[in-house]
Parts: structure tokens; C-alpha cells; sequence
């Protein structure tokens, strides 16, 4: 009986626990739970109508009321997305076109009238992959540190991005595309009627996002639909200026043309009567990467050079940066020896006429030297130059302040129990006995995607790699970074070395993030404006 009788009561406290702190929102009342450190989360908001129907490949709706108490317990869908990336755990409710959730975490004890600082954390994933569910961009670490945050579902590949005539001409905007990037601004529109009904002030909120996340933040900065609902910024390797690239509306338009093609859709009506998982099907077949954002005349009024070249983009502080290996050395040699001669010979394969130049500006002095000038080089290919070019341009023309950093912990080795498990891409896990060629050699610096558990303090929720007290060290570092640019617009706090802005191109500190976090002056600005006039000579 008495046993009965507590676990009625612990049932009860359950219940008690679950239906705590009820929040009005525009659509209607949200009950979050209560996790073990005193955070209260409310996941899997609809923050938009479910873009089905004849809302797939339309702007982003409002979301429809709700009566009574809606239970925000769990994860809503992730977006359709093929599984490229072995880096990614999702904790949603399946995948679907019905995706437009988002998740929100508060601090514990919020009962002060005072509102807090906000995060909106957009993830990464090439724009084809990826979901806010995934343990490292969980918020409950930041939500500790004082700071309400969010993580957003957005519309992913052909259904976030393709472009066709028949959308143009239907569109009240005489646009297509950007669907994806349409939702992140529709997210934070809600933020600016919600937020403060969890406590949290809609004139403070900071953006964030890693890899196409970044790349992201650099786009909503310069939209006109979501450059004014925005305080601050980070980014996180990637922007778009070099890095998912819009293109122009004509040549979108034309991708999916030839999309509609493959599928035997004549129409408009056609695609749109395909079931979604035929859909992904064959835009995976096509190529997911072949969606671009577009230069859509509406939620980019022009290229984003020019938007950031002239000063139009939000006037906020931001802080970003890149990781020391961002690409490995294969990126550029492929399968070759790291031998100046096959550097060479890769290097005419890549640029042709233009390799004479380039290697001038990569020039390893010996063999011992080709693996880590391949890297460089690689690297800027991929992503560390569009983020270099986003920093230059806002430093000259936002007349806020600028922080860099260079983030350069190596993960460390897998658990043991990971088996024969080996990295993937983008820094991800190829498990199973047979997992095809051999293991690379171990990293010499940071990949693509390493610092965003350090950065948002999730390194416990990652069960793959064997922590040490050093990688927490790092991320406490890190973190308190972040959030103390979150909170103020500035890095910097106490037990912290300090970070100086960026004042001029010949004064650039770039804060190197390591077990030894120290700022060191800007090394290698030379291949940067290198690559940026390769850039211009194309246009």
C-alpha cells in the first residue's frame, strides 16, 4: 500500500513538473517541462503552418491557433533530408515536410521581471541535412549561463531552395527559392511577438549558427526581411560570401527546370502532387548541393557582396571565425603523396592557367611542408575565406565591433568502445566492421564542425570521442566567450585572456582557441586577398 502510495505521488510530482510555468504564446498556451538542472524546456513549437500541400515551396504561413494547454515535450519532425553527414543524432519526432519547429530553453528560477539575453541557433549541414533536435546545439548549457535559447527547424534541398518560372510567376514577390532562408526569418519574427513570454527580450537577440548554419546568419544579416529583428551575430565557419553562394534567379530557375524534368513533372501542379519521400528520392539522385540560394530580388535585394560592400546589412556586433583544419590536405591532393610535385600537378588541375599565380601564394618549401600548405589551401577553398571576406567587409562598412577567433583544439581519440569506427565527413562517424578504406591519419588541428559541442558546452552529450579534463577546459573557455557576447555584444569577462576587436586591416587580433588560448595578430591575410581577387577576376 505504501509502496503504491509513493508511486502514485511520484507520478503526481511528474505531472506537477511536467505542466509547470504555462506560457501564452500568440497561438495559444505551451506547457514545458522541467529538466534535472532546473531548465525549463518547451520543445517542438510550431512557429509556421506545416509547408505541405499547396504551401510546399511558399513563403513560410502563420501558424494556426490551438485550444487548451499544447504539451511541448519532445522534438517536433525534422526536415526531409537524405542521411549525408555520420556526424548527426537526432532526437526528432521522425522527418517530414510538416518541420517548421522550433525549441526553446530558459534559464531556471526566471522570475525576475528583468528579460534575458537570447540565442537563436540555426545548425549546419550543407543546407540539405541537419535538425535543432541534435544534442550538440542543445540549449540547456547556455539557458544555465542566464541566456533563453533556441534552436529552428528550417525546410532543407529542393523543398528549402529550388527555384522555378511557375513559383516566380506565382509568387506575390516575383520570387523563388529561398523558402529555407524565409523560415529562419519567419522564426525569428515569432521570437520578436513570443520571447519575452519566457522571459527573454526581443531587442537582444543574438543569432548563431555553424558551417550552413553561419552562412545563414551572414544571409539573414543582409535581408531586409530579418536584418532589423537582430542584435547581435555569430558565425561559426561560413558565409555566403563564398561558401553556398546565391545565385542568380535565372539560372535557379533553371535547376529546377531540369529537376522537373527528371521526374517527368510538365507543371507546377505535378511536383506538388509528388508524395515528399519520392521527392528527396530523386533530388538526392540529382544532387542535393544543386539548390542554391538565389538572388531573388526580394529577400535579397542584390548580391551579398554588394549588400555588405555598401553597408546595408544589420549594424551589429559580431564575432565569428574558422577551425585550423577545415579541410584536410586530400582536399587538394586527393589520394597523392604530399609531395611538392603532385601538389603541383593538383594545383594546375584545380586552376589551369591561373597555377603559376596560386602557387606563389602556396608555395611549400619542401615535401615535409606540401601536407600542411594543401590544408591551407584546401581550407580556404572550402570555407575559411567566405568566412575571412564577411568579417573584412562588416568591420569596414558596419561600424560595429568585430571579433575573430581561430579555433584550433583536436578532437581526441574515439572511446574504445567505438570499435572500428573511423572519422567521416564534415568531422562525422562511419561505424560497422567493414567501413571501406583505411583510417585517415588523425587530424593535426580542428575539423569542420569540432568546436560547436566545446562552443556550446554539450561536450558530455557526445559519447564518441574520449574528453579530457583539457576539452573541458577549452569549452568553458569558449562558451563563457560566447555568452558573454550574447549578453553584452562583447567577449570578454573576467578569468578570460583578453580580446581586443578588430580596429583596422592592419591591426586584425585573432584570438587562437586552444588548451593555451592566447591572441596572436593576423598571419596570413595575404591569401586571403589573394583569393579575393581571384573572386573579382571572375565576375
Amino acid at each position: 500500500m505504501k509502496k503504491g502510495f509513493l508511486l502514485s505521488t511520484a507520478l503526481l510530482l511528474t505531472a506537477a513538473l511536467s505542466a509547470q510555468n504555462p506560457v501564452k504564446t500568440t497561438n495559444g498556451m505551451l506547457a514545458g517541462i522541467t529538466e534535472k538542472s532546473g531548465v525549463q524546456s518547451y520543445k517542438g513549437i510550431p512557429y509556421a503552418a506545416p509547408p505541405v500541400g499547396d504551401l510546399r515551396w511558399k513563403a513560410p504561413q502563420p501558424a494556426a491557433n490551438w485550444e487548451g494547454t499544447r504539451k511541448a515535450d519532445h522534438f517536433g519532425p525534422r526536415a526531409m533530408q537524405p542521411p549525408i553527414f555520420g556526424d548527426m543524432n537526432f532526437r526528432s519526432d521522425g522527418m517530414g515536410e510538416d518541420c517548421l519547429y522550433l525549441n526553446v530553453w530558459v534559464p531556471p528560477g526566471q522570475k525576475s521581471k528583468k528579460l534575458l539575453p537570447v540565442l537563436v541557433y540555426f545548425y549546419g549541414g550543407g543546407f540539405v541535412a541537419g535538425d535543432g533536435s541534435e544534442p550538440r546545439y542543445d540549449g540547456e548549457s547556455m539557458a544555465k549561463k542566464g541566456i533563453v535559447s533556441l534552436t529552428v527547424n528550417y525546410r532543407l534541398g529542393l523543398f528549402g531552395f529550388m527555384a522555378h518560372p511557375e513559383l516566380t510567376k506565382e509568387s506575390p514577390d516575383h520570387a523563388s527559392g529561398n523558402y529555407a532562408l524565409m523560415d529562419q526569418a519567419a522564426a525569428l519574427k515569432w521570437v520578436q511577438e513570443n520571447i519575452s513570454a519566457f522571459g527573454g527580450d526581443p531587442k537582444r537577440v543574438t543569432i548563431a549558427g555553424e558551417s550552413a548554419g553561419s552562412i545563414a546568419v551572414s544571409a539573414l544579416m543582409a535581408s531586409p526581411l530579418s536584418k532589423d529583428l537582430i542584435a547581435g551575430a555569430i558565425g561559426e565557419s561560413g558565409s555566403m560570401m563564398g561558401a553556398l553562394t546565391a545565385v542568380p534567379l535565372q539560372q535557379a530557375e533553371q535547376t529546377g527546370v531540369q529537376f522537373a524534368a527528371t521526374v517527368n513533372a510538365a507543371s507546377l501542379a505535378a511536383l506538388r502532387a509528388m508524395p515528399a519521400d519520392k521527392l528527396l528520392e530523386a533530388a538526392t539522385k540529382y544532387g542535393p548541393f544543386r539548390f542554391s540560394p538565389t538572388v531573388d530580388g526580394y529577400f535579397f535585394p542584390k548580391d551579398l557582396f554588394a549588400i555588405y560592400e555598401a553597408g546595408e546589412q544589420a549594424h551589429v556586433p559580431l564575432l565569428a571565425g574558422w577551425n585550423s583544419e577545415e579541410m584536410g590536405a586530400r582536399g587538394v591532393l586527393d589520394k597523392q603523396a604530399p609531395t611538392k610535385e603532385n601538389f603541383t600537378q593538383a594545383v594546375q588541375r584545380l586552376y589551369g592557367d591561373h597555377a603559376a599565380e596560386v602557387l606563389k601564394v602556396y608555395n611549400p618549401a619542401n615535401d615535409a611542408d606540401v601536407e600542411k600548405v594543401a590544408r591551407d589551401l584546401a581550407s580556404d577553398r572550402f570555407i575559411s575565406f567566405s568566412t575571412w571576406k564577411w568579417i573584412d567587409l562588416h568591420t569596414k562598412t558596419s561600424g560595429q565591433t568585430v571579433y575573430r577567433y581561430l579555433y584550433a583544439r583536436p578532437r581526441p581519440p574515439m572511446q574504445a568502445s567505438m570499435g572500428n569506427a573511423r572519422p567521416g565527413l564534415a568531422g562525422g562517424v562511419i561505424k560497422g566492421k567493414n567501413t571501406g578504406a583505411p583510417k585517415p591519419p588523425p587530424p593535426k588541428g580542428a575539423v569542420h564542425s569540432a568546436e560547436i559541442e566545446y562552443a556550446m558546452g554539450n561536450l558530455a552529450s557526445n559519447k564518441v570521442y574520449a574528453w579530457t579534463p583539457d576539452d573541458y577546459k577549452v569549452s568553458a573557455v569558449m562558451q563563457a566567450y560566447f555568452a558573454n557576447f550574447i549578453k553584452t555584444g562583447n567577449p570578454n569577462g573576467p578569468g578570460l585572456p583578453q580580446w581586443p576587436a578588430i580596429t583596422g586591416q592592419d591591426n586584425v587580433p585573432v584570438m587562437h582557441i586552444d588548451v593555451r588560448t592566447r591572441m596572436e595578430k593576423e598571419q596570413h591575410r595575404g591569401r586571403y586577398l589573394f583569393m579575393d581577387q581571384q573572386r573579382a577576376a571572375k565576375q
